[in-house]
């Protein structure tokens, strides 16, 4: 096999344990020229070493123990600037329970590893964090109602009742976006499908929604809407999102129009478009909106609602995008395509 062209660094030795092979990657690691690895001992060309100081090659005894092994398995081991490694290794014998005639090592930097883990060590933090908050909150009220209940007023008490009970809606609400943004994560969102009018949904939005608004916004709604199929509860969720960000963050609404549209790459369907009265979103900054824990500006949320939008958009076999709105603003349009089941078409 040739290693030359092999991403990772590769080191073979023989049954003598002297280095016969290095690939050009190994060499650059090394920091190498020429052949000056070619006829080193393999512990002088593998010189990594674990946190304590004990050698990569005496802790792995490649030559020796037991006489079935055929691998060393990957672990961190440490060069000697401090870099992390991931090192694997095969054990290559002739015949089973023989003695080991070449050994080929594999090395690679951690780099993009340590990288990943960070990445997750910054989802558990800001969960946490996210998480802390309405606790905080529901444990000092609880615990001061508790040591201090007499000393309040009957309005007081009220009032704490009412903020421990919002903030663990809040948490609830946090929990439930959390499991969900896990099922799209593992393609595990489920879809109870069925017959819906995106325009009764619309509606039913905006009443329970947009009656805080104090600013007018135009809502269109074209005649003959076909029938889509999907998750209603879904799809609820969809819209009561969209509005409440363009209410919240986007300035108000300005304008919601539901009507009939071809999707280029699929056939009929039906789109929302979501309009509000904000700066509008820097197309650079328009994919990371999608992304989880993302947020901007003041009052941000926990930043995992529009993951979770796309993620039952696409779920429905739908598409979901951000442009400018004439007149300034942002416009968020959806589609779903009708999905109509065989059995309903034929």
């Amino acid at each position: 096999m040739d290693y030359d062209d092999y991403p990772d660094g590769v080191i073979i030795a023989g049954p003598d344990g002297l280095v016969e092979y290095v690939n050009p990657r190994i060499k650059v690691m090394a920091r190498a020229e020429g052949d000056e690895m070619i006829g080193m001992h393999l512990s002088d060309a593998v010189p990594f070493d674990d946190l304590n100081g004990n050698s990569w090659y005496d802790c792995c005894l490649p030559y020796d123990g037991l006489n079935i092994r055929s691998r060393i398995s990957e672990a961190s081991w440490w060069s000697p600037k401090g870099s992390e490694y991931l090192i694997t290794a095969s054990l290559v014998r002739s015949r089973r329970s023989g003695p080991v005639e070449r050994v080929v090592v594999s090395v690679r930097n951690a780099r993009i590893r340590n990288q990943a883990d960070r990445e997750r060590s910054d989802l558990v933090a800001t969960v946490a964090h996210e998480l802390r908050s309405p606790l905080t909150g529901i444990k000092g009220f609880t615990s001061t109602l508790l040591t201090k209940w007499d000393k309040f007023s009957e309005e007081q008490r009220q009032l704490m009742l009412e903020t421990v009970d919002a903030d663990a809606d809040r948490l609830s609400r946090l929990i439930t976006e959390l499991l969900d943004a896990a099922r799209i994560d593992a393609g595990r969102l489920t879809l109870k499908r069925g017959p819906v009018k995106l325009d009764e949904v619309v509606r039913h939005v905006l009443t329970s929604v947009s009656g805080g608004s104090t600013e007018p916004f135009e809502v269109s709604i074209k005649d003959d809407l076909d029938l889509i199929w999907g998750d209603s509860d879904r799809i609820h969720q969809v819209v009561t999102n969209l509005v409440e960000n363009a209410l919240r963050h986007g300035f108000g609404l300005k304008e919601i129009v539901v009507q009939n549209t071809q999707h280029p790459d699929y056939q009929g369907g039906v789109s929302l478009q979501v309009h509000d009265n904000g700066p509008g979103i820097p197309e650079e900054m328009r994919q990371r909106v999608f992304s989880r824990f993302w947020r901007s500006g003041p009052g941000a949320g926990s930043g995992l609602g529009m993951y979770i939008v796309r993620g039952i958009v696409e779920e429905h076999g739908g598409a979901i995008d951000i442009q400018d709105a004439e007149g300034g603003g942002a416009q968020i349009r959806v589609w779903f395509p009708i999905n109509e089941p065989d059995s309903m078409t034929d």
